[in-house]
């Protein structure tokens, strides 16, 4: 069988998505509904930042992954194999548990303090107990220039000390919505930050006040670069020096990071969960070159793609599973903070620099020019949650601390809380699809990175998400379609946690079904789906069927009213 077209632009998309260019969105005002409270205004800008590569090295990228592929001579596996991907938690082989004295890894949640207008504190406390029993040990406060924010996050570290857990929070202080160009603007984040330095709910890291951005790589605080802006008017501003630990996320080149010396502690890489995944047009970048032999030519993109499609579909599987959930970033800011590690030292601190990663399990963002001016995807097809989660895993010693991205941001799809609070304006493609069942999977995941073993898996378990129509589809949506929606497959996706050997069936018709036999542990599975289908999925053992999960609220809609690209999750657990 020859792959589609649609599979064909998504793989060399992913080959070439590790840097694209940066794409600010405009800011603009969005009217919320509040509960009690007539309507208020919120400024919520957001964008994540493409690094620049030279297009001779995209080229060179497309090219020898292309002569790769038709150079192949793998072949096919069986269905069974082609479609499933096991990861058996007797036969995983994470790093050691770290030693009683060794450093504790910590996992952590994007709250977007935004989005909580109307909440008061028992749905803080709400949240932070889900989180807590989800495996995840903080919240990251996103915090822009709302109104309301101050007495949300007030309520949040109350709710946190309340609760008597074991459950910290810092600020995450948001550059793109906070403004940045005077030493006042440097003031009022001092005092925000100082405000919570001696919480006994507040991160501590090397014991300091942790605290950390989303952007900021601009912001020079009236002074004259970017780097004594934030030195001076902050992390070694005497109100603050000594006392905070700052992990901001700078979208910059990791070579620059040593400019930023005496700034930085360590490094929150927010894009390292969506890098391979970044891609404005993969048609334009693919209308290059491809290597024939020792011959370089032009070639159209329907060339390209045509030589592309004379590799197996298996092939083209086996070399995706190389790019989702690749680490290949998180290296380049690894080696970009070894660097400060001296600088460090020379302050007379400890020198081991701490670097956030990120996972998160989906993008999708769907706002018309005349609002955010945002909507696309980026790829999160593959089991992208999972495979980001297994590679921070099997690396584990080199990452201090996970961030998952995100716990309510609905606006780009990417929430694993419940859906609550205010919504920016994304009701359309959010209401309805709850996420909720990513968390059972976060905790999994956790553990495994935070103890470095895969926890026993007690009861049998199955998750499954799709979009909730082709991606092909036509809809009388006046927004269009996101850009790289062509970078989809109309699959779905399940994991199945099992605590022994089993059959699995997925079915999305009557007609279409698969069965799987499975070890125990956790296993990847996938099938395609076509409109008017549903999700069906069901765990046998000797016999008998002890889960199934048939979520009747959910069909793959053929003909929707507007674009979602967002994904529908369900999940069934053994009684």
């Amino acid at each position: 069988m020859m792959p589609s077209t649609t599979f064909i632009v998504q793989v060399l998309a992913l080959f070439t998505a590790a840097h694209a260019l940066v794409i600010p969105f405009k800011q603009s005002k969005v009217s919320l509904s509040t509960r009690d409270e007539p309507d208020v205004s919120r400024t919520h800008p957001r964008f994540f930042i493409r690094q620049n590569t030279p297009q001779s090295t995209i080229t060179a990228t497309v090219s020898s992954t292309i002569q790769s592929l038709i150079g192949s001579s793998t072949p096919s596996p069986t269905a069974s194999t082609s479609a499933a991907s096991t990861l058996a938690s007797a036969s995983a082989t994470p790093s050691p548990p770290p030693s009683s004295d060794g450093p504790r890894k910590f996992v952590v949640a994007h709250h977007m303090v935004g989005n909580t207008f109307p909440y008061v504190l028992q749905d803080w406390a709400d949240d932070i107990a889900l989180a807590h029993a989800s495996g995840i040990d903080g919240f990251a406060l996103n915090t822009g220039r709302d109104a309301h924010e101050p007495d949300r996050i007030a309520d949040a570290y109350e709710a946190a000390r309340q609760s008597g857990l074991d459950f910290k929070l810092f600020l995450s202080l948001d550059m793109a919505s906070r403004p940045c160009a005077s030493p006042a603007d440097a003031q009022t984040l001092r005092a925000l930050v100082s405000k919570y330095i001696d919480h006994p709910n507040q991160f501590r890291y090397n014991d300091r006040a942790f605290v950390s951005t989303f952007a900021g790589e601009t912001c020079q605080f009236g002074q004259g670069s970017v780097p004594e802006g934030w030195k001076s008017q902050f992390a070694r501003n005497p109100e603050l020096d000594g006392k905070i630990y700052f992990v901001p996320s700078f979208f910059i080149d990791p070579a620059k990071f040593v400019d930023f010396a005496d700034v930085m502690d360590g490094d929150f890489n927010v894009t390292t969960s969506f890098a391979q995944n970044l891609l404005s047009n993969p048609a334009a970048i693919l209308n290059n070159v491809v290597k024939t032999g020792s011959t370089t030519k032009s070639l159209s993109t329907a060339n390209v793609l045509a030589d592309a499609a004379t590799a197996g579909l298996s092939t083209i599987q086996n070399a995706l599973s190389k790019f989702i959930g690749s680490t290949d970033t998180d290296k380049k800011h690894l080696e970009g903070l070894a660097v400060l590690e001296p600088s460090i030292g020379a302050r007379g601190e400890e020198s081991k620099r701490a670097y956030m990663a990120a996972v998160s399990p989906w993008f999708f963002t769907h706002y018309s020019p005349e609002t955010f001016n945002k909507n696309f995807i980026f790829l999160a097809d593959q089991h992208l949650y999972s495979k980001r989660w297994e590679s921070l895993i099997a690396s584990r010693d080199q990452f201090d601390i996970v961030q998952v991205l995100t716990w309510n941001d609905y606006g780009e799809s990417h929430y694993v809380g419940p859906i609550k609070g205010s919504q920016p304006n994304s009701e359309a493609w959010v209401d309805g699809m709850n996420h909720t069942s990513w968390l059972e999977m976060t905790q999994y995941y956790s553990t495994a990175f935070k103890t470095g073993s895969f926890p026993k898996i007690e009861k049998d378990k199955i998750f499954m998400w799709s979009r909730p129509h082709p991606c092909k589809a036509s809809a009388p949506d006046p927004v269009g379609q996101p850009s790289n929606f062509e970078l989809s497959q109309d699959n779905i996706w399940a994991v199945v946690m099992t605590t022994a050997p089993s059959t699995v069936t997925l079915s999305t018709s009557a007609s279409s079904t698969q069965t799987f036999s499975v070890p125990a542990g956790l296993t990847k599975l996938s099938m395609p789906i076509s409109a008017g289908g549903f999700m069906k999925g069901t765990i046998q053992r000797d016999g008998k069927t002890v889960v199934e999960l048939n979520p009747t609220t959910f069909t793959f809609q053929g003909s929707p009213k507007s674009y979602n690209f967002n994904a529908f999750v369900a999940s069934a657990t053994a009684e």
